[in-house]
């Protein structure tokens, strides 16, 4: 199936000389949600920022559904919807005169049983006749995704869009990205709360300092760098590790009391590395209370895969 969305070559280099992207080659699958991860001025807003019009690339191609946005700039556009990071809405104007001007500045014909379901979707429909100063945050965050969907756009960009909001506010967004991929539409999302990425993404990309280090599916991510540990509380606490046991590289913690123990993966040769173990510590007579096994987060594998990148640069440049 071809990609709703194709990036080749993508650079971008503002005229101080910053290289904000460098060469990024993406391609996002229809009815996806495809999770953009981070540090702060990783190019996450500015690849989001190219593909929506709003900046010019220095170098390379996209195109939305077959349409390149440069040369067929408002077929493209209209295909997409945009959450951005800021709250910026006409203070004065109710919530629903808001949403349906949106709705027209894409030369849509005037569709109010489409704009009371978007209301209705984002438990805004109580507020429609509010006007955006009085709201809360969190209602103004919900008014931003109304005006993204207004014209019934193919693709979803959500740009940090629980920034700023309460838990239940995030849960609730998280069901309605489920809703909006389940109904068709491409969702791409950028977020500082990986935990979001974890929940609902299909697919993960990590960017750092203007380049994609990676993009994989995230059953597939998780199996392949999501190592996981196993947690032995002790009977009674270690002063150290006996010799027989420095095999297994063992962490000691809580001052004594528990045993860590890393390992990669799954099948029978984990399993058996695991059984020897609990056979050695029988040998080596170290009992245990308890025992827990952890898979290795999201979180984790992006710091790890970040660091790694920033480590092989400076190794580079020095």
């Amino acid at each position: 199936m071809q990609p709703i969305i194709s990036i080749a070559g993508l650079s971008k280099i503002y005229a101080g000389g910053f290289a904000a992207l460098k060469g990024v080659d993406l391609d996002i699958r229809r009815g996806e949600i495809f999770a953009l991860l981070g540090p702060n001025g990783a190019g996450k807003t500015t690849l989001i920022s190219i593909v929506c019009g709003l900046v010019n690339p220095t170098a390379g191609r996209v195109t939305v559904g077959g349409h390149d946005i440069i040369r067929d700039y408002r077929a493209a556009r209209a295909m997409i919807g945009l959450v951005p990071q800021e709250l910026t809405t006409d203070a004065f104007e109710s919530v629903w005169n808001t949403v349906s001007f949106s709705r027209g500045l894409f030369g849509k014909p005037s569709n109010p049983a489409y704009i009371e379901e978007v209301l209705k979707a984002l438990s805004l429909w109580g507020k429609k006749n509010a006007r955006l100063v009085s709201l809360s945050g969190g209602m103004k965050r919900r008014v931003l995704i109304a005006k993204a969907l207004s014209h019934e756009p193919q693709i979803l960009f959500l740009d940090e869009p629980t920034a700023g909001v309460d838990v239940e506010l995030r849960h609730d967004m998280w069901q309605l990205v489920r809703r909006l991929r389940d109904t068709g539409v491409t969702v791409i999302l950028t977020t500082h709360y990986i935990e979001e990425a974890e929940e609902m993404a299909d697919r993960v990309g990590v960017i750092s300092k203007g380049e994609l280090i990676l993009v994989e599916d995230k059953e597939a991510l998780m199996r392949k760098f999501g190592g996981k540990r196993l947690t032995l509380q002790l009977a009674a606490p270690l002063a150290q590790i006996p010799p027989a046991l420095a095999r297994y590289g063992l962490v000691l913690g809580k001052g004594g009391s528990e045993l860590v123990y890393h390992y990669e993966g799954e099948g029978g040769g984990q399993d058996t590395a695991i059984a020897d173990l609990l056979q050695d510590l029988g040998r080596a007579g170290i009992g245990f209370a308890d025992l827990h096994t952890e898979q290795r987060s999201l979180e984790e594998i992006f710091v790890g895969l970040v660091s790694e990148r920033e480590q092989n640069q400076t190794g580079e440049q020095g």
